[in-house]
């Protein structure tokens, strides 16, 4: 038994990824039609998903470890008592179940556009499908709210914020301040506003903000300060960081799911789908239009008119003021931001999600997932499991460092502070100290699981040389600074 299923498994990695994403799931950005699955793959499905499935061994598990936030205006970081990430892990045939709180490792706040909420516990279960299918038939939109949780336990929301054009009032509507829009809060219009431009001024340094308390990303949550182009002061202000910091030379880390099932990548992955070509920043299939006026949509479809393009109302302020074009390059994502892939947690090829960004690193629509899902999408949070489960108690654990190279350590020579920068996602905690030049130990930091980033600061030490130590997974790392 064990034999046929290690010849099975080796004969599916090695099958052409590319003709398994044209044969069976179709072009990129077309109308898919599942035409063959292989009916051994089949037999063996809840073996493979139960033993190997990154669905169920994924996640960041945490029972011990609180949050922290900022408030506006006091750079002093306060407790909130939350446990951080996800607290359960269970599963079964069909499904992963996952407790979160919805509260990152990593600090939230503040939220500089006078937003009154904090990150609160959503005391969350979300039921994942081990086994994701294509969408066959039209494809499901994106909705409001959560429509993916980061492995962190994080909420992903799409492009919307809930503001919208009224062509009835020529003026915004939805969201505080502004009328209702037509037909509630929940009905697309004909414009409709993109929060990542729009609400920059209220994310956090990690790229998130909260909803009544429903802490929340709508793109790629990697620190604004650790963009190639900073768009974002607040990092300056407030010492945080996000979930992963990006590496333009190693395939980016799995850091979410959407509610078709699907995984969500970072920005940068193989440039050719079957695993080859090197490392490549995954592209947006969707550009800014070539417009004046918003008249009509991208498809030509005549609609309700919306602002004129201004100052104010910028070439990329809606939604709408995007049109897809399709591109005969591997690495241009397709309509719904993804597309069939190898990658290091599916050497056998899955349908994958990506969170984009441009060449500076700033975020690029549509950000994560959407505007359409490419599988079945459903709401996936529940009240409650209702079926027998079996416990996944592992985390996801790094073992040493992917790269010794990639570890910064920021500024040298230093003044003020000290930062210590791990490279790609961090699976496990790890042990940060700084000594003097006689071994002895002056300051100690952990980063967290969920976390990249460790600071010192150094106002109140001698000048001198120090070293910086970073241990865990077995391994240790130490670099040199030079306090000024």
């Amino acid at each position: 038994m064990r034999r046929l299923f290690t010849l099975l498994l080796l004969t599916f990695r090695c099958t052409s990824v590319r003709a398994l994403s044209k044969g069976i799931w179709g072009e990129k950005g077309k109308g898919r039609k599942a035409i063959l699955v292989p009916l051994l793959l089949l037999a063996f499905s809840p073996l493979l998903r139960a033993q190997l499935s990154p669905a169920i061994t994924s996640w960041l598990q945490n029972n011990t470890e609180t949050g922290t936030f900022y408030m506006a205006g006091n750079s002093t970081l306060l407790e909130n008592n939350v446990l951080v990430n996800c607290q359960k892990v269970e599963y079964t045939d069909d499904f992963v179940y996952v407790t979160a709180t919805g509260v990152p490792a990593y600090p939230t706040g503040p939220f500089q556009d006078r937003n009154p909420s904090q990150a609160e516990n959503q005391d969350g279960i979300y039921k994942i499908p081990l086994n994701p299918v294509m969408n066959t038939g039209t494809p499901d939109n994106t909705v409001g709210g959560n429509i993916g949780i980061f492995i962190n336990g994080v909420a992903l929301f799409d492009y919307r914020d809930g503001v919208a054009w009224n062509p009835q009032t020529n003026a915004l509507c939805g969201g505080p301040g502004n009328d209702r829009c037509p037909g509630g809060p929940q009905t697309t219009q004909a414009w409709n506003r993109d929060a990542v431009p729009a609400e920059k001024e209220g994310f956090d340094c990690a790229k998130g903000h909260p909803a009544m308390g429903n802490y929340h990303h709508h793109q790629n949550p990697s620190a604004f300060k650790l963009d190639l182009q900073v768009t974002s002061d607040v990092c300056n202000l407030y010492d945080a960081e996000g979930l992963y910091a990006i590496d333009s030379t190693t395939h980016a880390p799995l850091i979410g799911f959407a509610y078709d099932g699907f995984p969500i990548y970072g920005a940068y992955a193989y440039k050719n789908a079957d695993g080859t070509g090197g490392i490549t920043r995954m592209k947006s299939g969707y550009n800014l239009r070539d417009i004046t006026e918003r008249t009509t949509h991208a498809d030509g479809t005549d609609v309700a008119d919306g602002p004129a393009i201004s100052a104010q109302y910028f070439l990329g302020y809606f939604r709408e003021d995007y049109g897809y074009v399709a591109s005969p390059n591997e690495d241009v994502l397709d309509v719904h931001n993804g597309r069939f892939c190898v990658t290091p947690e599916y050497p056998g090829g899955t349908y994958a999600y990506f969170a984009t960004v441009n060449e500076d690193w700033t975020s690029a629509y549509p950000y994560a997932v959407g505007p359409t899902f490419y599988g079945e999408f459903e709401r996936r949070n529940v009240t409650g499991v209702t079926e027998p489960t079996t416990i996944y108690d592992g985390t996801t654990a790094v073992e040493g460092f992917a790269d010794d190279a990639a570890i910064t350590v920021f500024p040298n020579p230093t003044a003020d502070l000290i930062a210590v920068q791990l490279p790609g996602l961090v699976g496990q905690d790890f042990n940060v100290e700084l000594r003097d030049a006689s071994g002895r130990l002056v300051k100690q930091k952990i980063i967290r699981t969920g976390q990249t980033i460790a600071y010192f600061d150094t106002q109140t030490l001698y000048r001198g040389m120090y070293f910086v130590r970073i241990s865990g997974g077995g391994k240790e790392v130490t670099r040199k600074v030079v306090v000024q």
